[in-house]
């Protein structure tokens, strides 16, 4: 049987893997409440299960492994903080901040971040957000091409920013389009057009 690749909408408070006997988080929401997935399905990477946005799932064990080592790949995200982010907090995120990863310092690589020009058109979210009556917030979009554990959060936190909304909204040439919340979209055909360089 050839692969199959998935593009899906992961809603937030949903877990990024596939319910197995090993787990026994019975009341947490897995991926497979998204849809029938073929056998021997994973996703390729991970969203924080308080995060939400694009997330890809293949049966190619192979695939999944090169996406994963490959930084060609960058994901941009929107990030809805609290506050109005200032230019310096910016240029600090652009150039690399440091976060911590495994308990021991890390810098960032430079990456691609800019304030967006009012709220993103992202699908309904059962998470709660305070409005602005509480304080201001703002959004901004960050493209980058490493993963570490939270990065997107510890990076906004660190810049004195916390992430209030965090969803993914590309991956690579793969975009959120006009997919909705929990919502599958086979792109067979696409991935297999695209190996990975």
């Amino acid at each position: 049987m050839n692969d199959q690749f998935f593009l899906v909408y992961k809603p937030w408070r949903m877990v990024s893997q596939f319910l197995t006997n090993d787990l026994k988080q019975k009341k947490k929401r897995f991926l497979g409440d998204l849809g029938a997935f073929p056998t021997g399905s994973m996703a390729v990477g991970r969203l924080d299960e308080d995060s939400e946005g694009l997330l890809l799932i293949t049966t190619s064990g192979k695939w999944s492994d090169a996406v994963n080592k490959s930084a060609v790949w960058d994901k941009e995200y929107y990030v809805q903080i609290d506050g109005f982010i200032t230019d310096k907090a910016l240029f600090q995120l652009q150039q690399g901040i440091t976060i911590s990863v495994n308990g021991r310092p890390y810098k960032t690589q430079p990456c691609d971040v800019k304030r967006l020009g009012g709220t993103p058109d992202l699908p309904s979210t059962l998470q709660r957000v305070r409005n602005d009556r509480h304080g201001p917030t703002s959004w901004i979009s960050i493209i980058l091409n490493e993963g570490k554990f939270r990065q997107v959060r510890k990076m906004t936190s660190a810049a004195g920013f916390p992430t209030l909304r965090l969803a993914r909204v590309r991956i690579g040439n793969f975009k959120i389009k006009s997919l909705r919340d929990m919502q599958v979209a086979d792109v067979t055909h696409m991935i297999q057009q695209h190996p990975i360089p």
